[in-house]
């Protein structure tokens, strides 16, 4: 009897037990672990805004500068030269005096031109005066004859075309002598001086002397794939296009010129049309044979929507960019691009004036992403 009291009490024992273990599991399993945060962090990026601007229509090209005017000089008569009256590279103003020819052998055929002339002019006055006489006296037909008449007559006309050849004479001799001083026929600037002082020069040599060239004003030729020839002509019958002379390093404008040029045919082998401008060049940026790039402004778009160029993505549906919305959240919006220049993209579709957009950082988001703004170039910088 003891032995089963003393069972009984010990399964009761280890039934509680059981109960407790039991009853602690179940509290235990009813205990939520700590809760973990779902939510991202947010993309470091750079905004901007959409500004309305009137963007020019531009067409692009390479170009020459090509002198206004260039003018080899040469010399028209045999001779040394006894001086030059320059200095090399100056600028010269039509007229000035460029080389001397020795003018000794000219002016001394110009001084027997004339001499021959004053003897044919003393002869002519003889015979004229002899014809006056015969022509009071034909009238009688006693002291003269017919013939003496006649004579006398042809005496004068010949004596008359006698002078007449010596002033031609004298006026060859006046002009050679005239081209023994050489001047400049143009306002230029000057090149390389390329006959020195003492040399013998002859007309028929076809020596140049030196190279003047006008750059104020000066011209610059380009040329424009033909597809484009319809349009300008269009604007330019308008009025003359404006063309920017552009440096090599594609920023900085060198002048700024007109249309005056498009050619008359359009070059088969290279499909393209040529074309010139005209600039004052006053302060001389440019300089010929100097190669630049070309603006040709069509027209301008007025007021149209334009953001930074590395705003817009390129997606496999077209181009997009991030706008940015109150909450700091971006949606992915597509856009339609009208052209990308001078490092803006005008905007033709999917932005308006005034949108927040992100400049930087783009790359690094999705759509619903939600970001922190930085200052500009801090985006990029950021991991």
């Amino acid at each position: 009897m003891r032995k089963f009291a003393f069972g009984a009490a010990a399964a009761a024992m280890l039934l509680g037990s059981a109960v407790v273990m039991m009853w602690r599991l179940s509290a235990a399993d009813d205990v939520s672990p700590p809760a973990r945060s779902t939510a991202l962090p947010s993309v470091p990026v750079s905004a901007g805004t959409v500004v309305a601007a009137d963007v020019p229509v531009v067409l692009r090209g390479l170009g020459t500068v090509q002198a206004y005017n260039t003018v080899a000089v040469k010399s028209r008569v045999d001779g040394h030269i006894v001086s030059v009256d320059f200095k090399e590279g100056q600028e010269v103003k039509e007229g000035a005096v460029l080389f001397q020819i020795d003018p000794r052998p000219y002016q001394a055929a110009l001084d027997q031109a004339t001499a021959n002339m004053e003897k044919d002019q003393a002869t002519l006055a003889n015979a004229q005066l002899n014809f006056a006489r015969d022509s009071k006296l034909i009238e009688t037909r006693l002291a003269i004859s017919q013939q003496q008449y006649d004579n006398d007559k042809a005496a004068v006309a010949a004596d008359q075309a006698a002078l007449d050849g010596d002033k031609a004479q004298v006026e060859a001799a006046r002009v050679n002598l005239s081209y023994c001083r050489i001047a400049s026929p143009i306002d230029g600037r000057l090149g390389a001086r390329l006959v020195d002082k003492g040399n013998l020069v002859r007309s028929t040599g076809n020596t140049t002397l030196v190279n003047i060239t006008q750059i104020k004003p000066i011209f610059v030729s380009f040329t424009l794939p033909q597809n484009t020839l319809d349009e300008v002509r269009r604007q330019q019958d308008r009025q003359p296009l404006a063309v920017d002379a552009i440096a090599g390093d594609n920023q900085t404008t060198l002048a700024e010129g007109k249309l005056t040029l498009i050619d008359n045919m359009v070059d088969p082998a290279t499909g393209t049309i040529h074309l010139k401008a005209r600039y004052d060049n006053q302060d001389e940026r440019l300089w010929p044979g100097e190669f630049v790039n070309v603006k040709v402004v069509l027209s301008v778009r007025r007021h149209v929507p334009t953001v930074p160029e590395q705003t817009v993505l390129q997606g496999a549906d077209g181009h997009f960019v991030y706008v940015i919305k109150p909450d700091n959240t971006v949606e992915r919006r597509a856009v339609e691009v009208a052209a990308v220049q001078d490092g803006k993209a005008v905007i033709a579709k999917g932005l308006e004036p005034g949108d927040r957009v992100v400049i930087e950082g783009q790359y690094r988001l999705n759509n619903g992403a939600r970001i922190r703004i930085l200052p500009a170039g801090k985006a990029a910088a950021t991991g």
